[in-house]
């Protein structure tokens, strides 16, 4: 089964392919900073993806700067008033937090696969 995104270090790259060009392709997800890398056959992207990754980490220490922190494990999550309303009842009424009920929700859709 391919996959469209690989990991590295903590960091999340994607995989992508550009027809017009014959090149594999990608971006680091999950933080502000532009890291890409490309290569012509898997092997090279993972090779591009990793030292673009090591390039990036050798960076920020040179400069003294802490790396960015893809998924921190903190987001916003926007939706109507109503489904906000009611998330907080439910919470409530099963005595947890409206963090926990979020949490446990999208645990559970993720494990459908």
């Amino acid at each position: 089964m391919m996959q469209n995104t690989m990991t590295y270090k903590g960091y999340v790259g994607s995989i992508e392919f550009s027809e017009e060009d014959c090149l594999l392709f990608g971006k680091v997800q999950g933080i502000r900073s532009l890291i890409s890398y490309e290569g012509t056959d898997g092997k090279e992207l993972v090779a591009g993806f990793h030292s673009a990754i090591d390039n990036y980490l050798r960076g920020c220490e040179e400069r003294g700067e802490g790396p960015e922190v893809a998924y921190k494990g903190s987001f916003n999550v926007r939706t109507s008033p109503e489904t906000h309303r009611k998330a907080v009842i439910y919470a409530f009424n099963h005595g947890e937090s409206l963090n926990r009920f979020v949490c446990e929700a999208l645990e559970e859709k993720l494990a459908e696969g």
